[in-house]
């Protein structure tokens, strides 16, 4: 896979993402329901924050810097608990703040692997992009969301469709 393929394909994932936002539309996003109690709002926090870390480690291997820490306190060593931790801190923000961060997130890794070198290395299967001796999944969002929770969202959708 070369750097273009990866970004078309983010770009057309990003695209059918914002779909199914706007199928959810604003009246919704804050019901509980999606994913346990969680509503889509806490779901779009969840994979934002694990997408903001990321583009840090992308950012910081394309400087040569070391890994930055975690958007989470560091001593939290579990997804459980870190999912945990996601879902207080987000708690009491809007639904249009959730969703800004996560574009503002989208952007920078947009730019981050557009500024990729023409020639990085992607592993075509995970979209594991390789920088400075370290891969990264690039693709981690669309696929932990895909193969995590899309389910769960179009189950959620369904149901509310018939309400």
């Amino acid at each position: 896979m070369i750097k273009s393929e990866l970004l078309n394909w983010l770009r057309e994932e990003h695209r059918q993402w914002e779909a199914l936002l706007d199928e959810i539309g604003p009246a919704r996003m804050d019901q509980p329901g999606v994913n346990g109690d969680w509503s889509m709002t806490d779901l779009v926090a969840h994979l934002t924050d694990w997408n903001r870390r990321l583009v840090a480690y992308l950012q910081a291997a394309q400087r040569g810097e070391p890994t930055p820490p975690p958007p989470w306190p560091a001593h939290l060593e579990t997804d459980d608990e870190i999912n945990a931790w996601i879902y207080e801190a987000h708690r009491g923000h809007s639904a249009r703040q959730v969703l800004d961060e996560s574009d503002q997130v989208f952007q920078q890794l947009f730019e981050v692997i557009e500024s990729l070198p023409d020639d990085v290395v992607i592993e075509p299967e995970w979209r594991l992009v390789h920088l400075n001796g370290e891969r990264f999944p690039a693709g981690e969002f669309f696929d932990h969301f895909h193969d995590e929770h899309e389910a769960d969202v179009r189950a959620w959708l369904a149901r509310m469709e018939k309400q």
